[in-house]
């Protein structure tokens, strides 16, 4: 029997007509969701935390937390521009100047654990034998050992290079290699060079591409890292969501969301500490 060509067409139209309705309905009920755009951190997203803690988070407000994650400075220009509702980083002494400067009204601790210093196994530098983190970076300078920088202006390289002003060291030779990158990303730099780094401990734990990378030094009190949410000037960028942004910082902070914190593991450790 010979087919109607123009009812195959009709169906066909008839088709797409009621997938475009279902995607349009679909779009409307996504953009309808309250949510929060949070500028934080790679090392955040990249551990799996945020995985962990927003769908409870969400379960309990209806808010949906979409995260950007990027360098802490770029966080922060975010947050400066008005493109973010939330920020969670860490760099305390420039979440305290973002709101010196006027754009914060408000930071509380969230949570904390430590950078660590890795490198590869035959540790060229003889870090593992250092005194303090200070005699680390500077074993690492005298023996000129490759060493990868994130340099992203990231709080871990924040973090990196007050330790090389602390240790006398400029920076800037053959054996010091700048990235620009994040932090997945210069670990495994890192690993194909053979290379030294600074990591905080969730992306190590996290980093699957070790090859001949080892954690060599731990344990200094220079290596704290702590971790802060900041509530956004209002009053400067009066367009963002205040309200839901405050629940979020208000909510990091309660019995429930420290507790959500405190159970997230990796290969059963815990990484990061709450408040």
């Amino acid at each position: 029997m010979l087919k109607n060509p123009g009812r195959s067409r009709f169906r066909r139209t008839l088709g797409c007509l009621v997938l475009a309705a279902g995607l349009l309905s679909a779009t409307i009920a996504l953009a309808g969701k309250p949510h929060i755009t949070l500028a934080s951190t790679t090392s955040t997203e990249q551990s799996g935390l945020f995985h962990h803690i927003i769908p409870t988070f969400t379960e309990a407000t209806g808010i949906e937390v979409r995260v950007v994650a990027v360098g802490t400075g770029q966080a922060f220009a975010m947050a400066r521009a008005g493109d973010a509702d939330a920020l969670l980083v860490h760099d305390t002494t420039g979440e305290k100047r973002f709101i010196e400067d006027g754009y914060g009204i408000e930071r509380r601790e969230v949570m904390y654990n430590d950078f660590v210093i890795i490198g590869p196994s035959g540790d060229p530098a003889g870090i593992a034998d250092a005194e303090s983190a200070i005699d680390a970076m500077q074993r690492i300078a005298e023996a000129e050992a490759a060493f990868a920088s994130r340099g992203d202006d990231s709080g871990t390289h924040r973090a990196e290079l007050r330790l090389w002003q602390e240790a006398g060291v400029e920076p800037g030779s053959r054996w010091y290699r700048e990235l620009g990158s994040g932090m997945g990303a210069t670990l495994n730099t890192a690993a194909a060079m053979d290379a030294y780094l600074l990591s905080d401990r969730a992306s190590w734990l996290g980093f699957r591409n070790r090859q001949e990378l080892v954690l060599l030094f731990e344990g200094d009190e220079v290596l704290f890292n702590a971790y802060g949410s900041v509530l956004i000037d209002p009053e400067r960028h009066p367009h963002l969501k205040h309200d839901l942004a405050g629940k979020w910082h208000d909510w990091l902070v309660s019995e429930v969301g420290q507790t959500a914190i405190s159970e997230y593991r990796i290969d059963g450790e815990q990484v990061f500490l709450p408040y």
